[in-house]
């Protein structure tokens, strides 16, 4: 299952917004306002949104100033979630994120909107850092 994101424009350059998406702390900013829990221990971090179970992911890759990619910290969930960074100009730059996850057609089926809405606040809050 994929969900792409609308490509948004950052006004940061290129190596700045990778360095914001590098640092997993400013993850915090971009999370819905239902947030519960958010803690970064490492390179992972653990949120939990009101009335959905708590998800660890992990800083996977890394591709200076043009990908940053997180997984799942759990085996039962094979997802990620992957940020590709392209150059506008020295002042902005263009974001894209895509989940692409690995679930039967139920779970897929059960995840499709609420994960389609959690991409879009993410994308909606990069756009205003």
């Amino acid at each position: 299952m994929d969900i792409q994101g609308t490509r948004v424009v950052v006004k940061k350059s290129q190596k700045e917004t990778f360095e914001f998406l590098s640092d997993l702390k400013n993850f915090e900013q971009l999370m819905p306002e239902s947030i519960q829990k958010f803690e970064v221990e490492g390179d992972s971090f653990i949120f939990g949104l009101k009335g959905m179970p708590e998800i660890r992911l992990v800083l996977k890759e890394k591709t200076s100033y043009s990908n940053v990619t997180l997984g799942a910290a759990s085996s039962k969930l094979d997802f990620q979630l992957v940020a590709d960074i392209q150059s506008i100009d020295e002042d902005s730059s263009g974001v894209q994120l895509e989940f692409q996850g690995k679930f039967n057609a139920m779970m897929a089926m059960l995840v499709k909107k609420p994960l389609t809405s959690f991409i879009e606040t993410l994308k909606d809050n990069l756009e205003t850092i």
